[in-house]
Formats: C-alpha cells, sequence, structure tokens
C-alpha cells in the first residue's frame, strides 16, 4: 500500500488499540500472599507509567503506556473483586483453597502442590489454581485419599499423604 493511503494519524497510534485482558468468570479468591501480589504489580506499574505519560510525542513510550493502562486495568478489577482466604483459617484436615497438600504419585514419586488463586498460579513453583483439573481432585478430600487427576497426557492416581496450611 502506498502511504498515500496511510493517515498519519494512523502510524502514530499504531499499536495503542490493544485488547483488554480477560478477567475469569470464576470468584477471585487469593491468599494473603496472592493479593499482596496484586497490590505490588499495581504499584510497580504505576511508577513505570509516570514517566511514560510524559513523552507524548514518543510512539514507543505511548504503546508502551498503552499496555501499562490496559495491564494497570485489569489489576484494578482482580483487586476490586479480591475474596481474601487466609488459610490458616482453613480446617487442617481437609484440602481446601491455600492447602500445601502432598501427595504420591502411582510410581510412588512425592509431589507437593499448593492451591492457590488464578493470579497466584505459577507452574515453576507448583503453586495450581483452584479451578484447575487438580486442584478440584484434591479440594474436598482428607489425608489418605486417593483421588484421580484427570490430565492431557492421561489420568494419574494420587494419594494425599500431607495436607499443610
Amino acid at each position: 500500500m502506498s502511504r498515500g493511503f496511510v493517515k498519519e494519524d494512523d502510524l502514530e497510534h499504531a499499536g495503542t488499540d490493544l485488547p483488554e485482558r480477560p478477567i475469569s468468570p470464576h470468584p477471585n479468591y487469593v491468599t494473603p500472599h496472592g493479593l499482596k501480589q496484586l497490590q505490588q504489580q499495581a504499584s510497580e506499574l504505576e511508577q513505570e507509567r509516570l514517566p511514560l505519560a510524559q513523552r507524548k510525542e514518543d510512539p514507543v513510550a505511548q504503546q508502551r503506556l498503552a499496555m501499562i493502562d490496559r495491564d494497570l486495568r485489569y489489576l484494578q478489577a482482580r483487586l476490586e473483586s479480591a475474596i481474601l482466604v487466609d488459610p490458616a483459617a482453613q480446617p487442617a484436615d481437609t484440602v481446601l483453597f491455600g492447602a500445601t497438600v502432598d501427595v504420591e504419585d502411582e510410581d510412588g514419586e512425592p509431589h507437593s502442590f499448593m492451591i492457590v488463586g488464578e493470579d497466584e498460579t505459577d507452574i515453576a513453583t507448583n503453586r495450581v489454581s483452584w479451578v484447575s483439573p487438580l486442584a478440584k481432585a484434591l479440594i474436598g478430600q482428607k489425608v489418605g485419599d486417593s483421588v484421580v487427576w484427570h490430565r492431557p497426557a492421561g489420568d494419574l492416581e494420587l494419594e494425599i499423604i500431607a495436607i499443610r496450611y
């Protein structure tokens, strides 16, 4: 396309119309750690936003500003809908939100998972969302119970060894 058919204004605003981050339809349960995490992310974005807002003529800064504003809207919505759950107040004998669950798989291999809010999920640290198939299999169970974890790689039977809050 020739530049004759492109409005200058279109070039200046390229990349600033970003789709909104989707908000989960599930209740937004958070642990105290998860709430602090959301607040910290919002604070860091606010700090990054301040100098960018001054650079109105810089299209790269404006694109980054649009991304920050979108992420701040998401975080604000998540903070407003947060339902704080104190893991220490949960019954210690049942797997519920906030529990760290030690399990043993069919091969006798030990695993440990913490059931957290959707924004806290981090598979690298074994933090799984309360709406994940694994958490759904574990929630409501007790030590000694066996559950089936329905995975894309195939079902896996897990025995609950310990529950910690």
